[in-house]
């Protein structure tokens, strides 16, 4: 099978293309736990690692996780830090990956990771981006002595960003207006306070402006499930004609089974938006019916190597147990195979719902995922084996690891040694 199902755009031209997934490259890229496991004594691990710092092989930045995984990974195989310090001096996005690895390598006892990024805060480019960051990840006493740093620093043209540490213990910056908890600034509008009756009059209204009907939807997935709703939401798109408006799929989703028997004609529209809005109804809410459906989308999202949504319909195949064990040799594809890393965890889940025998190796494997929730999943069943009692003691015990996933390794090997 050749790489071409799993190019990613860069740029407005720029294409690359993750390694096949049998090599050390392909896993590390992925953040496989196996790309872990298999990096020490392989010479060429160093390189694919900085590699992976250098270009942010993450499939969604916004969700996939890497930064633990990759500084690990460079603790782990004794790298030296500078090709990842030198990535401080490039663009916001290359600082960005660089102080999320070199903050995690302080933390597990990097004294020139933390001297350097101490040292760029006081001297870099991206500084405000660097010290918000080590706040929230570093102790106190590592960042507070930073305080003059911003007040000879700041010009008074950052962003009105200051509601987080280090700005709420320093009492510095200039706070945004006060909202109240729970309100999104600009939410709701005069629209919150129409009857659900006038909401669904106004969001059949072609001439209501967009944003009237965006804060009626914001407002109708605030309150019980409106049946009105469904007839609506074919014709729900922007003014061009070409989306569905913001908020609609959270709307339908608080439609919850009503919109099942819609959702079924849906999924046979030619509009791919509204399509998926029936499929993940289905997913959500469908019966054994809908088992057909559901599993030719996930074919078709395998045979299309689209990598954002499987999960959605791996997780409501979950729901039919055993009677959708006909999924599981593609949710095991999708488990191997995607780039796309924040999903990794719902093809496991589910297929420990359909199908669960010969799941131990992939339960291991996952101790050294790169997702937290895969590493909770591996410390939740991993059988007891003397390399998983070792993992579990190292992720208990590594400084640089997410509390819940140390607290929940330190529960399961209790309850081994009893």
């Amino acid at each position: 099978m050749s790489n071409r199902e799993e190019q990613r755009t860069i740029g407005a031209t720029d294409e690359w293309a993750y390694a096949p997934v049998s090599t050390l490259e392909g896993l590390l890229q992925r953040g496989r736990g196996l790309g872990a496991v298999s990096a020490p004594g392989d010479p060429t691990a160093g390189g694919f690692v900085y590699d992976c710092i250098r270009r942010d092989c993450r499939w969604d930045s916004q969700v996939d996780e890497r930064p633990l995984y990759l500084a690990r990974s460079v603790r782990d195989l004794g790298l030296s830090p500078e090709p990842v310090v030198a990535l401080l001096a490039g663009g916001e996005d290359d600082c960005e990956r660089a102080t999320g690895v070199l903050e995690l390598l302080a933390l597990s006892g990097s004294v020139e990771a933390r001297q350097v990024l101490r040292s760029y805060v006081r001297e870099g480019e991206h500084w405000v981006d660097v010290l918000e960051s080590v706040a929230a990840r570093w102790p106190v006493p590592w960042w507070d002595d930073l305080a003059d740093v911003p007040r000879s620093r700041l010009t008074g043209d950052e962003p009105l960003l200051w509601r987080s540490e280090p700005w709420v213990r320093w009492q510095l910056g200039r706070p945004r207006a006060a909202v109240r908890c729970g309100d999104a600034p600009g939410g709701g509008g005069a629209e919150s306070a129409l009857s659900s009756r006038h909401l669904l009059l106004l969001l059949a209204d072609p001439g209501a402006a967009d944003s009237a009907k965006v804060n009626a939807l914001r407002a109708l997935a605030a309150r019980p499930p409106e049946a009105g709703l469904i007839p609506l939401v074919p014709s729900l798109l922007t003014a061009d004609g070409q989306w569905p408006l913001p908020l609609l799929s959270r709307a339908v989703g608080r439609l919850g089974p009503l919109a099942v028997p819609a959702a079924r004609a849906w999924v046979t529209d030619t509009r791919p938006w509204l399509s998926w809005t029936g499929m993940t109804v289905l997913a959500d809410h469908g019966d054994t019916c809908d088992l057909p459906v559901l599993l030719g989308s996930l074919d078709t999202h395998w045979q299309t190597r689209t990598w954002c949504g499987p999960d959605r319909l791996a997780a409501g195949l979950a729901r039919f147990g055993p009677r959708a064990a006909e999924a599981a040799p593609l949710l095991r594809r999708f488990w191997l195979r995607t780039p796309h890393s924040y999903e990794r965890p719902a093809y496991l889940k589910a297929l420990a719902a359909v199908d669960p025998d010969g799941l131990d190796r992939a339960y291991v494997e996952s101790l050294w995922d790169c997702e937290s929730d895969a590493r909770l999943l591996g410390i939740a069943s991993a059988p007891d084996v003397p390399p998983v009692r070792e993992q579990l003691g190292r992720l208990r015990d590594d400084p640089m690891e997410e509390p819940e996933v140390r607290s929940a390794a330190g529960v399961r090997l209790v309850a081994l040694q009893r």
